[in-house]
């Protein structure tokens, strides 16, 4: 009987002891949902212009940057801004089942649509007072961004740079499938039509659309209508379309997605690498003016993985066959030793297509009137704000190739999203596929949820020090002289508009800063099983 008792005082001790260990984190999964609500309940309601957000906020919301500054009644479309925001609401609706979340991500769904263009794209920013307020802003503030040469035309198109157009058009598939509500259908429908009207018969997109050739910047040729790799334009839009197409089951997107991946092969150049951007004879061609016509490391080790999967989604081996040249290309095209600032870097940014000699870029001058930049084979007073030297891991890509290319077809295309099967998994693709595209959130630990949660301020808000300002708009560049002071600097002088990071203890409100700690808390919630589904909340509401 003794031993029985001390048995039972060990179990109810074991059971108290687990009780309380599951208890721990269910209060802290509270305690997040909590802080979730609270700081998204400010953002909403204090901080958003009609649903949407640029990227930088003074507290007193005086001030407000986008990539650069921002009117009033203005909001950022590219990311970290209202498409993005709209990503992580839908993310932490799904995560806690609160409708808030839903309905805030639906005001920077409407805030999209209001914006989208006529054809269907996206600008990098929409302004709610008009054309008439975005015309005067690029006139002025656009203008005089030095090294931001994007801005200092108005074209009046949509744009593919920075996954802008490809982004906002996810979101709003994201929105029509969470509950299939027919009113997104139609600016959906938009979008992807636009997508496919902007697709070059080769397959490549440009940068912008539609079509313009009205700004040639010191003797250069319009870039914006070229073939354009840069920021993954031209993949980004086949990613949409795969991902159309698995959940909107449209036969008419493959043949877009399969000529899509075959420009991938038409463009690489004899050398096995790739440029950034081509012209409309296949030439690798210059952009901005610190952008030379040359071949890219980057480009080509991102292309190079880029045709592996194409593999992997086709099974055709002639998306395998130029890889090994273009594995040679970056071997002979590394840094040597003592270029690689005690092996920081690999690889320069750009590479001469005649000699494969680096290529670094400079700049002279004081602002955007009166300076410029130029290129020569010196690595010395490189730029800040566009690096001359990448690091790439070419051990990984010769690893991947040997992988992938053991497959055989039928081994390499067994999960491919293009390959005609049923569909096996619970449900229909409408709720199975996964379209978060946000960055991977920090570890999910304890701690770290502590540490987010108490970094609220007594108004609900996260506040970040260093955020990217700028100087305001004061007039047109005055001083002419040829100075080297600005020539590794992220801005010139005080009448250059382009962004650079704050070094005083200013705080600011910043949407990048609300997603990344909105990440952690969602990613806690569902690493420790605290997620309440929306099947879940939706059961308990009715």
């Amino acid at each position: 009987m003794k031993y029985f008792n001390i048995c039972l005082r060990i179990m109810c001790f074991l059971l108290l002891f687990k009780g309380s260990l599951l208890a721990q984190p269910t209060q802290l999964a509270d305690e997040a949902r909590e802080a979730m609500l609270r700081s998204t309940r400010y953002m909403v309601e204090q901080v958003s212009t009609n649903g949407g957000y640029v990227w930088y906020y003074l507290p007193d919301l005086s001030r407000r940057w986008g990539e650069m500054e921002a009117y009033k009644t203005m909001v950022w479309v590219q990311g970290p801004g209202t498409v993005n925001m709209g990503h992580v609401l839908l993310d932490a609706y799904r995560a806690t089942g609160n409708d808030y979340y839903y309905q805030a991500a639906g005001k920077a769904a409407a805030a999209l649509v209001w914006g989208q263009s006529k054809e269907g794209g996206w600008n990098y920013m929409i302004d709610f007072a008009g054309d008439r307020s975005l015309k005067y802003w690029y006139s002025t503030i656009g203008k005089n961004g030095w090294r931001l040469e994007e801005f200092q035309h108005y074209y009046g198109n949509a744009t593919f740079d920075d996954d802008v157009t490809s982004n906002a058009a996810r979101f709003l598939l994201r929105m029509y499938l969470e509950k299939m509500d027919p009113k997104y259908k139609p600016a959906l429908d938009k979008a992807i039509d636009f997508i496919l009207e902007s697709q070059y018969p080769l397959g490549g997109w440009p940068q912008r659309y539609p079509l313009r050739h009205d700004f040639s910047k010191n003797g250069n040729p319009d870039y914006s209508s070229f073939y354009t790799y840069n920021d993954d334009v031209i993949w980004e839009n086949i990613n949409f379309l795969v991902q159309c197409y698995l959940t909107l089951g449209e036969e008419r997107l493959l043949e877009p997605i399969y000529r899509g991946m075959n420009f991938f092969v038409i463009s690489q150049h004899g050398s096995g690498a790739w440029g950034q951007q081509y012209n409309m004879a296949l030439e690798p061609a210059g952009a901005r003016t610190y952008e030379p016509p040359t071949l890219l490391p980057t480009t080509t080790f991102g292309n190079a993985m880029l045709l592996l999967r194409f593999y992997q989604y086709t099974g055709d081996r002639k998306y395998l066959s130029r890889i090994p040249d273009a594995i040679a290309w970056l071997e002979k095209t590394r840094l040597p030793k003592k270029q690689t600032e005690n092996g920081t870097y690999t690889h320069p940014t750009f590479v001469e297509i005649a000699t494969d000699k680096p290529v670094y870029v400079h700049r002279t001058g004081s602002n955007v009137k009166h300076g410029y930049y130029f290129y020569d084979y010196n690595d010395e007073n490189l730029l800040a704000h566009y690096k001359g030297k990448k690091s790439l891991d070419l051990e990984r890509l010769k690893a991947e190739y040997k992988r992938v290319s053991a497959l055989s077809p039928a081994e390499a295309t067994k999960d491919s999203p293009l390959k005609a099967a049923p569909f096996q998994a619970a449900g229909t693709p409408q709720s199975y596929y996964n379209l978060h595209q946000s960055s991977e959130s920090e570890a999910a630990d304890a701690a770290s949820v502590k540490t987010v949660i108490a970094s609220l301020d007594a108004q609900n808000r996260w506040l970040v020090k260093h955020a990217m300002i700028s100087n305001p708009y004061r007039g047109e560049g005055q001083q002419q002289e040829q100075t080297n002071k600005y020539a590794s600097a992220f801005v010139g002088d005080e009448t250059d508009t382009s962004p650079f990071r704050d070094p005083s203890d200013q705080e600011y409100i910043s949407t990048g800063e609300y997603i990344r700690n909105m990440q952690l808390l969602i990613s806690y919630l569902k690493a420790t099983g605290q997620q309440a589904t929306v099947t879940e909340a939706l059961k308990a509401k009715f």
